[in-house]
């Protein structure tokens, strides 16, 4: 099993989004077992699939130690993939219950994971460096860093990979690839943005890139992934592309 956070510095990144379509693309095109994990508070990922965060449980009563975590675990509409949830008491977690007297508790979530029968866990962490993002990232055998072709959010890259590389040197957490989302081929910063890119994770950006596509937000209002509502649209042979590359890295 392999478990990878994917992981961004700010919102805005398609971090969710390339969550949802690269679990979709792994489990529909690639007949593997995908466990999608909601570790983000907002529940993007759980509402983008059709669920009400505020009917489910989400991994927070599992970290806690007050539920197993097959009790959390929900079938989605792609077969061989399932999803935990996200809820507003994951955002505290780690400051209540049994976590708060923990020292250790960024570790439990690797713990939790470590029997699960899935090919690939992808969890879906907060954009920010947070207790979430770190524990995530120490579960993980590696990280998916999301990224749009802006100032912002490659700035934020190299707070990201600083974070990142703390954690690999004390867990073994590597760097999987960086995926650019909202990719326009004509953009005039295009050659700048992917010099930063590579100066900060050398060698880690896909070659697949995912252009901004109006069929992904449509899609998340019947909460289905592009390829059930829209399976000719450019975003979904640019997520399958990116999730074929993937796969060759893991």
């Amino acid at each position: 099993m392999k478990v990878i956070s994917i992981s961004s510095f700010k919102g805005g990144t398609a971090k969710t989004s390339t969550t949802l379509h690269v679990g979709a693309a792994l489990a529909l095109f690639h007949h593997k077992r995908v466990l999608l994990i909601d570790f983000d508070a907002q529940a993007n990922l759980t509402t983008g699939l059709g669920f009400d965060p505020d009917e489910q449980d989400s991994m927070a009563p599992v970290l806690q130690g007050e539920k197993p975590i097959h009790d959390v675990i929900l079938e989605t509409c792609i077969p061989n993939m399932h999803i935990i949830p996200a809820d507003t008491w994951l955002e505290r977690v780690e400051v209540s219950g049994a976590l708060a007297a923990d020292r250790y508790s960024h570790e439990r979530l690797k713990e939790i994971l470590r029997e699960l029968p899935y090919d690939v866990v992808i969890i879906d962490t907060p954009p920010s460096l947070c207790w979430l993002t770190e524990s995530s990232l120490i579960a993980s055998h590696s990280s998916l860093v999301c990224a749009t072709p802006e100032f912002y959010s490659v700035k934020g890259l190299q707070r990201l990979s600083l974070f990142i590389n703390n954690i690999s040197e004390r867990h073994g957490t590597t760097v999987l690839g960086v995926s650019l989302s909202f990719w326009n081929q004509r953009g005039k910063s295009n050659e700048a943005f992917l010099r930063v890119i590579e100066q900060t994770f050398p060698g880690k950006l896909l070659q697949a890139k995912v252009r901004r596509d109006i069929a992904v937000s449509e899609a998340t209002i019947y909460g289905k992934p592009i390829f059930e509502t829209s399976p000719t649209a450019r975003a979904s042979n640019d997520y399958m592309a990116l999730t074929a590359e993937i796969l060759t890295r893991i």
